[in-house]
């Protein structure tokens, strides 16, 4: 790439940052917060707004639970999560074959955001509530995450708060559409004839895809009730796409 190729994502990028800013402007934290200021709740669609334009996906998961870290004093979110039913059919496979976790047990946190102002520990300290609230639930055995480590994310959130590797999967290339990060889902939703990104590449020219090897992302589970288990890294399946 090119230097004013590059000037050019950066200036693009932070035009875009600030659109996003404003949309939730209301929601942005003015102060940094220590745990005992925040409280857990589920939330409704402040958490929506802020997963459409602050989380690095831009779109929230339809029909998920949403829950959060909230202000005591005026219910604005300060670290949210959102948690759907597994629809992953080849995680849930292994989950059956490998773990005894049939799919309908298995729920899946899809969208993990914490604004500036909140504590170091926030996440790990949401991630516990969220076990407790599906414990005291009683039908969901097991909580799923995707980590990808292309992104920077190493899971340590996760492990703070003893959720255990289980599995890898192939990465897929990411997808561009007119210059913006497009995700499988919006690709399906916006091309029902669709199904394979290199597809769309093909057939339109406003879309592109990522050319650089990446890494597999991680798959981190854990149990509602009692410990979750460690797997070896020989024990663990990779799934492919």
């Amino acid at each position: 790439m090119s230097y004013w190729a590059a000037v050019g994502v950066v200036v693009s990028s932070a035009a875009r940052l600030r659109s996003d800013q404003r949309a939730v402007r209301d929601l942005i934290p003015r102060r940094k917060y220590a745990l005992s200021d925040l409280e857990f709740r589920r939330i409704g669609k402040d958490a929506d707004r802020v997963f459409n334009s602050m989380h690095y996906l831009r779109n929230a998961r339809r029909g998920s639970l949403n829950f959060a870290l909230v202000d005591k004093q005026t219910g604005t979110p300060v670290t949210m999560c959102s948690a759907s039913p597994l629809e992953w059919r080849r995680v849930a496979d292994v989950l059956r074959s490998q773990f005894d976790v049939p799919r309908a047990a298995a729920w899946d946190l899809s969208r993990v955001y914490s604004f500036d102002g909140a504590p170091a520990n926030a996440v790990s300290h949401l991630l516990a509530q969220v076990r407790k609230y599906f414990r005291q639930q009683g039908d969901v055995e097991l909580l799923t995450t995707v980590v990808d480590p292309n992104l920077g994310f190493t899971g340590v959130s996760y492990r703070a708060s003893n959720w255990q590797q289980w599995m890898t999967v192939r990465a897929r290339p990411y997808l561009y559409y007119k210059g913006k990060y497009m995700s499988l889902r919006e690709m399906w939703a916006e091309f029902p004839s669709v199904r394979r990104i290199d597809d769309l590449c093909a057939v339109d020219r406003k879309a592109t895809r990522s050319q650089v090897e990446l890494k597999d992302s991680l798959i981190f589970c854990c149990r509602i009730r009692g410990a979750t288990e460690r797997v070896t890294s020989e024990a663990q399946q990779r799934i492919l796409r």
